[in-house]
């Protein structure tokens, strides 16, 4: 008795389904990143690195705070937020000595964790 369908058929409807959901998946996402990529570019550049600056000081505060601290961690991220605050400077624009000051409480941070005699390295 012949099949109703051979598995040819059943393949081939998976492919053509699989196909345009991911054709339309795939559109979307670059119909996102674009709208994203347009998005950003009228934001000022000095408003995109602070808000990476604050990533980092946020990274920096999270392995400090971490039982028990990581230390190591900690002093990458900090080093980071020194880079990008002292190197840039002024360039940050209006947020430049908001910077500097969180570089400042950071680092203070990092000094008191580890002079605790409690801290071990994570």
């Amino acid at each position: 008795m012949p099949s109703d369908s051979t598995p040819d058929d059943g393949d081939e409807a998976e492919r053509d389904v699989g196909t345009d959901g991911a054709g339309d998946v795939i559109g979307d996402a670059q119909e996102a990143i674009e709208t994203a990529r347009r998005r950003l570019a009228e934001v000022p550049a000095a408003v995109v690195v602070t808000n990476h600056v604050m990533g980092l000081y946020e990274l920096a505060a999270i392995h400090l705070s971490s039982a028990p601290p990581n230390l190591t961690s900690a002093a990458l991220a900090i080093d980071a937020v020194a880079a990008l605050v002292d190197g840039l400077g002024d360039r940050l624009g209006a947020d430049a000595h908001t910077m500097r000051d969180a570089l400042a409480n950071i680092r203070m941070a990092f000094v008191q964790v580890k002079s605790t005699p409690s801290t071990t390295e994570g």
